[in-house]
């Protein structure tokens, strides 16, 4: 288990600047602006090359090396991790059978509304409770991350302690990651970009676990931070187009919800994962922090798999544009789940059975494998 550092929470008082050897110049570049995104790249394109020109260290030896000298991962931090990826498993599982399961019986959802139900469920009480947390600690505390993204490496050496409160998201992050892996081909409904989403789940924790062992947490937490937001009004909105009806009823104001929580997703995917992410979390690692550790070890490493991350973003990015593309259109006139397998056969299961649009009692399960990601046809 990590222990409190002493980290500078504020790095421009003199108080921790004293005890970190971090100047007093260092706390100027809070109120520093972020660039754009032509400046961005144009400063990461040149970062990259004096990077590359200057890595002596380069090649299969240094990585290794490298990895001796500034990795810094214990069997307990192992146990741990593997310990509460089973824990979520388990708790995900009695959480489905005695509340969320139950829950949609008793709300008479639809059969396949019933089916994705407890999913959205687990992961809205996740990603909600993991933010706020998160929140707590960048803007309602002193870390100066968010306001100050370049602060995520003040302070850094190998091996540095990781403060209790970071190590306790950062854990419960990467063991519900974990558990996402096994949760997204055994339990999750199945949907057209679930093979892109288990990519993301594996590239994630790669990320939480790497940058925990080179003590690149602040970035992490980060990072975490500007993601996690998205996924809240996703499961939020998902939700509510569940409930749209239920008990053979529609619900008009579950209809609002899910338009309001779709503009809402969508804007705040684009603030928080399109702009933010960029102009934040990469600028630190790709520029600020060659200038504040121009020796940090796998730069390269960690700032591929950040913009796999932003690619990933703004694939799905396309995805919601598509589909609001088509709600003004008129091609779908309400909110639906827009990462459905495949729509027409979503349609399809839920036409009442025998063609008697009248009859709302019964309706047939449309061919589409709702669980087990493993089965390769979802169409037999």
């Amino acid at each position: 288990m990590a222990e409190e550092d002493e980290w500078p929470r504020n790095p421009g008082t003199s108080g921790s600047s004293s005890s970190t050897g971090i100047s007093e110049s260092a706390g100027a570049d809070a109120s520093a602006e972020m660039p754009g995104y032509v400046e961005l790249f144009s400063l990461a394109q040149g970062t990259w090359r004096r990077a590359w020109r200057d890595c002596a260290g380069c090649g299969y030896a240094g990585a290794w090396d490298a990895l001796r000298e500034s990795a810094f991962v214990s069997w307990s931090d192992a146990a741990i991790l593997l310990g509460l990826a089973l824990g979520w498993t388990l708790l995900r599982h009695a959480a489905t059978e005695k509340v969320f399961g139950p829950m949609a019986q008793w709300l008479r959802l639809r059969p396949a509304d019933a089916d994705k139900f407890p999913e959205s469920c687990w992961k809205l009480l996740f990603y909600l409770a993991i933010w706020l947390y998160a929140a707590h600690l960048l803007v309602k505390e002193e870390y100066p991350f968010y306001h100050n993204p370049a602060a995520v490496f003040y302070g850094w050496k190998r091996g540095i302690e990781v403060p209790t409160d970071i190590y306790l998201a950062y854990v419960a992050q990467a063991s519900f990651y974990a558990h996402s892996i096994y949760g997204t081909l055994y339990m999750d409904a199945w949907r057209k970009d679930s093979p892109v989403m288990l990519l993301h789940h594996v590239i994630t924790l790669s990320l939480l676990i790497s940058s925990y062992a080179f003590r690149y947490h602040n970035v992490g937490m980060l990072a975490l931070f500007l993601h996690d937001v998205t996924d809240i009004q996703l499961e939020f909105t998902k939700l509510n187009v569940y409930l749209k009806t239920r008990n053979n009823t529609y619900h008009r104001l579950n209809n609002i919800l899910s338009n309001i929580g779709c503009i809402t997703f969508a804007v705040s995917w684009f603030v928080f994962r399109l702009y933010w992410f960029p102009l934040k979390v990469l600028y630190a690692t790709c520029v600020s922090s060659m200038q504040t550790v121009p020796d940090i070890p796998f730069y390269f490493f960690f700032n591929c798999l950040l913009f796999t991350i932003a690619l990933m973003n703004l694939y799905w990015f396309s995805l919601i544009l598509m589909f609001v593309m088509k709600v003004v259109t008129g091609r779908i006139t309400e909110v639906d789940d827009v990462r459905e397998y495949d729509i027409e056969l979503k349609k399809a299961e839920m036409r009442p059975a025998g063609g008697d649009a009248s009859n709302k009692n019964h309706y047939i399960k449309g061919k589409v494998a709702q669980m087990n990601g493993l089965v390769k046809d979802k169409r037999q």
